[in-house]
């Protein structure tokens, strides 16, 4: 019997238009009644994380930034698991040396140096998720998605990294030419002590501290609920999720996922945009998976 569902959120359990589906929010719901403990694993920090999960009423623990930070239903911080600063300061190294743009999230915020940047990629993923929207549309909507995902301007990431009230969670760097562009970059980032390079999309790369990833927060969590492994269920998309479907009994990949996670995970559900996480709760529930 399953006991705790970890499930992602973009592209998992959000929809195109970065709302919780009315089947998944139903089969939340179903699960806890069932006394099935439902949390949240995501790349994204806490305060990009709770917004649309308060729209839809759902109250969990969240575990954020891949697995850098965790909290509980109250928004009480569980742990972090921070980037030392010198590695950081070698990662940027890496990728100012190619000049790539990057975001780098700490326990405070999402940090950018450049907003017309942050819009033009949130743009490229709004057009992807929707691909019948011009790309003029695509740039109206992810500006309008700025006063939903919060997020901080900053003259120089020199400030984050001197700081020392700043913890360093995670980078997230883009561009449109991954294989030629982030691949070398990856191969330099992972030479570094402890850290550990995943993808949530084709078009970027986010590096973390080598023990903050989601399968290993899911377990620390399962451990403090006294939850075995083989009764913990996961559910995700991308590049960022395979460490989590790979240590849970049960696993669902989304219709819409990479086709590495769908040969990790061991079930596929439907598309994330017709309730694929909503499909697998029920599930694995009624048929006892």
């Amino acid at each position: 019997m399953i006991q705790l569902i970890a499930s992602d959120m973009d592209g998992t359990l959000l929809g195109k238009k970065m709302e919780v589906h009315a089947e998944n929010i139903d089969a939340i719901h179903y699960a806890k009644e069932k006394g099935v403990k439902f949390v949240i694993a995501t790349g994204r920090n806490y305060a990009e994380a709770i917004t649309p999960l308060k729209e839809a009423g759902i109250e969990c623990p969240i575990i954020s930034a891949n697995g850098a930070q965790a909290f509980d239903e109250a928004g009480n911080e569980l742990f972090t698991i921070e980037i030392d600063k010198e590695i950081a300061k070698q990662i940027m190294n890496a990728l100012n040396h190619d000049r790539v743009y990057y975001e780098i999230c700490t326990q405070n915020s999402v940090y950018t140096n450049s907003m017309a940047q942050r819009v033009e990629n949130m743009a490229i993923h709004v057009a992807h998720q929707i691909p019948h929207l011009t790309f003029k549309m695509a740039v109206a909507m992810a500006s309008a998605q700025l006063d939903e995902l919060p997020v901080t301007p900053i003259a120089s990431y020199d400030e984050l990294i001197n700081n020392p009230e700043h913890k360093i969670l995670k980078f997230i760097a883009f561009s449109h030419d991954e294989a030629e562009v982030l691949g070398p970059i990856r191969q330099v980032i992972e030479t570094l002590d402890d850290v550990v390079v995943t993808s949530s999309y084709p078009n970027n790369i986010e590096i973390n501290h080598h023990n903050a990833q989601k399968g290993i927060a899911v377990k620390q969590l399962a451990d403090q609920l006294n939850i075995p492994l083989e009764q913990v269920m996961t559910i995700g998309d991308n590049f960022n999720d395979l460490s989590m479907l790979a240590i849970a009994g049960v696993s669902f990949a989304m219709g819409n996922a990479e086709q590495d996670v769908k040969e990790t995970a061991k079930y596929i559900t439907d598309l994330n945009t017709e309730g694929g996480v909503g499909k697998a709760i029920k599930r694995a529930i009624d048929e006892n998976l």
